[in-house]
């Protein structure tokens, strides 16, 4: 793990996990949901919230990681497809489920309603937590994959 974070890695790290929370704000229309989130201040669930946006960093971190990872593995000529396929789900399930589940569209409730198709994130038991849960070990098994050299080949 300190591959990533040394001199050259450490920027690669930074600013993929920005441009991926960059990414991750514009499609699911956090700017938006803000503005709400200060008018209805005393209706907001900061608990859930608050683990949401947590959730959201973690996924974005190990993406940046993952993404690192990737690269070195590449770069030795190490094969790396599994845990780059696994890494590829994350990335792709982090955006679908967006910041926060619960109060914003998203990338798949987001293509769903292009459909004609109703689909919130609410309507699951921890409201979309578990879909961000569920893409942080997904991430976290792509990263052991890449740093277990011998290992899941």
């Amino acid at each position: 793990m300190k591959i990533a974070f040394k001199k050259l890695y450490v920027y690669w790290t930074i600013g993929i996990f920005v441009f991926y929370l960059g990414l991750n704000f514009l499609l699911s229309g956090f700017y938006d949901t803000l503005k709400l989130i200060i008018v209805y201040a005393n209706t907001v669930n900061w608990f859930k919230l608050g683990t949401s946006i947590t959730l959201t960093l973690l996924i974005g971190f190990l993406i940046a990681v993952n993404s690192v990872y990737f690269y070195i593995r590449y770069k030795e000529r190490k094969d790396c497809r599994r845990a780059g396929i696994v890494a590829g789900s994350g990335a792709i399930g982090g955006l679908v489920v967006g910041i926060c589940p619960l109060c914003i569209a998203g990338l798949l409730p987001l293509i769903f309603g292009f459909l004609g198709i109703s689909f919130t994130f609410a309507s699951l038991p921890f409201q979309g937590i578990e879909v961000q849960v569920l893409v942080l070990i997904l991430l976290g098994i792509s990263l052991s994959m890449l740093i277990n050299k011998n290992k899941f080949k």
